[in-house]
Order: structure tokens, then sequence, then C-alpha cells
């Protein structure tokens, strides 16, 4: 074998080990898709979304006219605010994101997540889409910061004021259980001014304001009441059952099972009926 053969062979060999280590090359994004996954710099199509119904969301009337008031808007391509949903847990706020979307599918809305850990990289979401002819909600689920955190100033920017224009075709959506999205500690009273009869909260105080009120539009959601945890149970036992069940025959066994869980939330309430059918 020739020494030019032999080289040849060792350039092949070294080659293949590169390639081993070199990451693979990303498949273009498959618009044809409805929602949307963005990890590692790249949307990645989710070919079976999670579908939520409307009518499956009982209790929160004002949060669902809102939140699809707004939306539609959005579609129509006029102006729409970016939306924060915050308040108890398993009370409804990132299904009724999902219901949305799914409603309004079909004219052209679609639905790109996000974790909290990659909202630095919301510049870049940008401009994937912005010459897109598609609405995108950007959804973000559970959203808080720490207090050391400083990824919070990519979302701000976003949602108002950076130099760089944001799409006209993407709305922000966040849950979260924070009201402010970040921790409040009693220190942070201390720094309260009095001026007259005018209260100034202090410089910590207004930053986490600052980033909260960007958003338009805020929803709260609270934990339901008894009574209407029990409407929910039933909605879910009518549903899953396919039949009108006799609410006397499951109800102690509800309250109970709300009570083990210290909550009466619409996710205890479903919870709840798939076990009880179940058994």
């Amino acid at each position: 074998m020739s020494k030019q053969s032999k080289l040849i062979k060792r350039l092949q060999r070294l080659l293949d080990r590169v390639e081993t280590v070199l990451p693979a090359a990303r498949a273009p994004t498959d618009w044809s898709c409805q929602a949307f996954h963005w990890h590692d710099g790249a949307l990645f199509g989710v070919s079976h979304p999670h579908v939520c119904e409307l009518d499956d969301l009982l209790c929160m009337d004002r949060q669902k006219a809102e939140v699809l008031r707004n939306a539609r808007r959005f579609v129509a391509g006029h102006a729409a605010n970016h939306v924060l949903l915050w308040g108890a847990r398993g009370t409804g706020k990132s299904t009724l994101i999902k219901a949305v979307f799914h409603t309004l599918a079909d004219q052209g809305l679609r639905l790109i997540e996000v974790e909290a850990s990659h909202l630095h990289q919301l510049p870049q979401i940008a401009e994937q889409i912005r010459e897109r002819r598609e609405r995108f909600l950007l959804y973000c689920d559970d959203l808080s910061f720490e207090a050391d955190d400083v990824s919070y100033k990519s979302l701000k920017a976003m949602l108002e004021g950076s130099i760089v224009a944001p799409p006209d075709n993407l709305l922000i959506l966040a849950t979260s259980n924070r009201r402010h999205l970040m921790p409040e500690f009693q220190r942070e009273n201390r720094e309260t001014r009095y001026v007259g009869e005018e209260i100034h909260p202090g410089e910590t105080v207004e930053e986490k304001i600052s980033l909260s009120e960007r958003f338009g539009l805020w929803l709260s959601f609270y934990p339901f009441s008894q009574d209407e945890y029990l409407q929910i149970c039933a909605h879910w036992m009518n549903r899953l059952a396919g039949r009108t069940v006799d609410e006397q025959s499951y109800r102690p066994a509800a309250l109970q099972w709300a009570a083990q869980r210290g909550s009466r939330s619409g996710r205890v309430a479903r919870q709840f009926a798939v076990d009880w059918l179940g058994r």
C-alpha cells in the first residue's frame, strides 16, 4: 500500500472520530406543525399537542372571556396585550392557555412553549418567527425568578424596553404562582419612604413590579370554594363516565380526597374523578 493510500486511510479514520463528537445537523423547523417547543436554540414541532377544551374549564368565566378576547384580537392582526395569569396552583392557568390555542389554531394561531431557563434566548426565537405569516403565542409555564436571577432582564426587554422592536406576530403568555414573578422579602419593606401621605416603594420593590407591569393583562386565579370544587367534580364524572353520575354517591369521597391533598383545585377534582371511576 502506497504512502498516499495510508495517509488517506488515516485521514478517514480521523474524520470518523471527529464526526462522533460534532453536534448533529439540525433538521429545519417543520412549520406545518401548530405547536412548537424551544430547545437547544431551535424550534421543534410538536406532532401531538395536548388538546384542551374551553368547555372543560369551569368557574373561571371572566378569565376565559378575557384571554379569548385578547387572543382573537391578536389573531385578527390588531394590537393585543401580553398576558400574566397568576394565582393558586391547579386552578387552570396553563390549561386555559392551551384551550385558547386549540380554539384558534385553525385561524392561524400557533403555540411556542419555552422554559424559564431559556428566556435569555427570546431574541433568537423572535428572529426565527418575525417574517412568518402565522401568529404565535409564546407560552412560559410556572414562571418565576429567584432573587439573584438576572435572566428576567431578557423578558423585560422583549415585553417592552429594548431598542429592537418585538415581532408583531408574537404574544407572550405566562403563568405563575407569584403576582410579581419574583420572591418578596420582609426586609424590602424597610426601603419604603413616606413623603407626606404618599408611599414610595424602595428600588428593590420597584424593580420587581416593573417586570410584572409590562404584561398589559393581569388575570388572577383563586382557590375554588367547596361548591365550585364539587361542580367541577360533577363535570368530570359525567364527562369521563359518558353518563350522569349521582353526586350523592361520590360527594363524601370527593371532599375527603380534597382534604387529603389540602387543595380544592380543578386539577384535584379531575384526579378524583379518574380515580373514583377507575374503582
